[in-house]
């Protein structure tokens, strides 16, 4: 039994790796300090108070999630109907404008009474 080769050793490396004994690559000393890297952040993190506050409330992830994924989505929202709303009020006064002054200059003496009347019931509403 005695001429038999030796058994082949497999053994894992710091690193969980794993290799032959024989293959061992040549250890290198460790450092004498160790390197201080020096980072600089130039940007804040994100605030995340809601999140906290609602997930310490006793909230869960999911809402939370909804609202900040809908929270937005809803903002876009009501800035397109506040939009809607602003083309339509500019497009009735121009509207308004087009008639009084139509009105104005078709019309006599008619005319000029009924434009009249309605700056005056314009003037009341403001």
């Amino acid at each position: 039994m005695s001429n038999l080769p030796d058994p082949i050793r497999v053994v894992q490396l710091p690193d969980g790796t794993y290799t032959y004994a024989d293959h061992l690559p040549a250890l290198q000393p460790p450092l004498a300090a160790p390197q201080v890297v020096h980072q600089h952040i130039h940007q804040a993190p994100p605030d995340r108070t809601v999140q906290r506050i609602a997930l310490g409330s006793g909230i869960g992830a999911g809402t939370v999630a909804a609202g900040v994924y809908f929270g937005p989505l809803l903002v876009g929202a009501l800035t397109a109907i506040a939009a809607n709303l602003a083309l339509l009020a500019f497009l009735a006064t121009v509207l308004a404008w087009g008639v009084v002054s139509v009105v104005k200059s078709v019309g006599g003496t008619d005319g000029k009474a009924a434009a009249k009347t309605l700056s005056k019931a314009r003037k009341r509403r403001r």
